[in-house]
């Protein structure tokens, strides 16, 4: 495998964000906003693996939504006996309860998956961004100081 990673004389070390191969490294000069962006096939490493997140959370969020109204669809007897502890029918359960505790497990899931990818891909959110040389700072409201 070949090390992607460019080291100046200071010792710092510069990723380059895990895009390694030729074709892939056209996508840093890509402008996504006036380019068509496939979602079905992306071309660099991180969004496939990004996707492959984003859909598989997709199928476990629909699972947790459509799974207790399709099961008491179809078996209806089993859906709705009483449950001993609440005394609540188990479907309505599921919907009230399971629904939305899924969806914040879920939540928490992807957060941690999406910090796994950036730190597989050298992504850092902590690190200040560099002024595009007009050496004034912003100001903090998006105005201008005044």
């Amino acid at each position: 495998m070949p090390d992607n990673n460019t080291q100046d004389s200071d010792g710092t070390v510069e990723t380059d964000g895990g895009v390694t191969s030729p074709s892939a490294q056209d996508h840093l000069d890509t402008d996504y906003l006036n380019n068509e962006v496939n979602l079905l096939r992306p071309s660099t490493s991180f969004m496939r693996d990004h996707l492959r997140v984003v859909w598989t959370g997709f199928v476990v969020w629909v699972l947790l939504v459509f799974g207790p109204v399709t099961l008491t669809a179809i078996a209806p007897e089993m859906m709705t006996t009483t449950m001993p502890v609440l005394g609540f029918p188990l479907h309505y359960f599921l919907v009230a309860i399971g629904a939305p505790g899924g969806a914040l497990l879920l939540s928490a899931w992807y957060a941690r998956k999406r910090d796994q990818l950036d730190a597989k891909y050298g992504i850092d959110h902590t690190a200040p961004l560099e002024s595009s040389g007009g050496g004034e700072a912003a100001a903090t409201d998006g105005g201008e100081d005044e």
